[in-house]
């Protein structure tokens, strides 16, 4: 089974269950500050990777990500491992992404996606939102304006279901970090994300 670690009360009212993105492993900062967080405000966080992030972690060599197929399993199996009930999951772009595609099926309780990849890098043409405009789960995107995997002026064009609730992180890029010149600074924006997160928590009570 896929490695987990814990943060927060044993507990707590609702699990948050954590991917990572395509290119970085589960404790990267971005995701452990998120991880913790969340602990510290009361509510049990699991982070897993996936196959291929497992098999980079003990070889050391660059890997590319399973195909979609594996990804949807794994995140089927930790689901299973979890348990469905009270549970909430999402991730950074893929990870978060992959989420999505099993969130109605698993029957969890909430979504919350990290940086959503809308499409490719330099391929708005390509979109991945057909399974977004029939989602049925309460789902918190949270996205920086100018994230190149969808900003803010090319999803304001996009139809999606009116379960998803997007919450814009200023001048953020795909991590959330703003320009120096925004006047804005990437602690700033990662903390109005977590807030936003922990909100959501909030409203699924």
């Amino acid at each position: 089974m896929t490695n987990i670690i814990f943060n927060g009360p044993k507990n707590s009212p609702f699990l948050v269950a954590l991917a990572h993105g395509a290119g970085a492993p589960m404790d990267t900062h971005f995701m452990t500050f998120f991880a913790e967080g969340l602990a510290r405000q009361g509510t049990r966080v699991a982070r897993f990777e996936f196959p291929y992030m497992l098999e980079q972690r003990r070889s050391g060599k660059k890997r590319p990500p399973n195909t979609v197929r594996l990804l949807l399993y794994t995140w089927h199996q930790v689901i299973a491992e979890l348990g469905a009930e009270n549970l909430i999951i999402g991730g950074k772009s893929m990870g978060g992404r992959i989420a999505s595609m099993v969130a109605d099926e698993a029957g969890i309780k909430g979504l919350v996606c990290l940086g959503y990849p809308f499409h490719p890098h330099g391929r708005p043409d390509k979109l991945r939102i057909d399974h977004l405009q029939k989602l049925k789960t309460p789902s918190l995107f949270l996205q920086g304006d100018r994230d190149n995997f969808g900003n803010k002026d090319e999803i304001g064009g996009y139809i999606v279901s009116h379960n998803i609730s997007l919450h814009w992180l200023e001048d953020g890029d795909h991590s959330f970090k703003p320009r120096k010149k925004s006047g804005r600074t990437e602690q700033q924006n990662l903390n109005e994300a977590l807030d936003a997160f922990i909100c959501f928590i909030g409203s699924l009570y």
